[in-house]
């Protein structure tokens, strides 16, 4: 079976209490993170990559801001040979990453112009998901992977909320549409 692992979003201003966006908690899932990405599988890095003057700072504090200390990922997130995958037109080679960096300026993955060329060349059976905000960046890429008729895993002690509430209805959501909830310890086998 193949697997491809979606990290979404754990990016320095989302984890850490000093960054722009600051997701509560979101540093105590740091080691489960770089636990998942480290265990051999591709590995799909969902990144904001916003400009200064992005449409989506009407709504939301400036953050990750392309080229910023708080855009990039923690250190013990990254792998080596890794690729970015830019929301632009043109091609894309992944034919050797273990990791590829997908940039985004918007709360869904699927609005990057290669994801769908990614993940037809990966042809995954299965895909693990985790990473923040749960009920929005999260719930989007997990339900839009659920769409392709695969086995669509989210790793519970892997993700960080805003609410409570909102967390709940989306793994209920999540759920209901056929996903997955398991743990890192079901993942990784320890």
């Amino acid at each position: 079976m193949t697997t491809v692992f979606f990290d979404i979003d754990t990016q320095l201003d989302f984890m850490f209490p000093a960054g722009a966006l600051y997701v509560p908690g979101a540093e105590t899932i740091l080691d489960h993170i770089a636990v998942l990405n480290h265990l051999g599988h591709t590995v799909i890095s969902t990144m904001d990559a916003h400009t200064e003057d992005d449409p989506e700072f009407r709504e939301w504090p400036h953050h990750c801001v392309a080229g910023t200390l708080g855009q990039r990922k923690p250190s013990a997130t990254l792998l080596e040979h890794r690729v970015i995958a830019a929301n632009a037109p043109g091609p894309i080679t992944i034919a050797h990453a273990r990791q590829i960096l997908l940039e985004k300026q918007t709360f869904d993955c699927f609005t990057n112009l290669k994801l769908v060329r990614i993940l037809d060349a990966l042809n995954a059976d299965r895909y693990v998901v985790y990473g923040v905000v749960t009920e929005i960046c999260v719930k989007l890429a997990a339900m839009g992977l659920l769409k392709s008729g695969r086995r669509v895993e989210l790793v519970t002690d892997a993700v960080r909320s805003l609410t409570d509430e909102a967390r709940k209805k989306m793994l209920g959501d999540f759920t209901a549409a056929g996903g997955v909830l398991t743990t890192v310890s079901n993942v990784t086998g320890v």
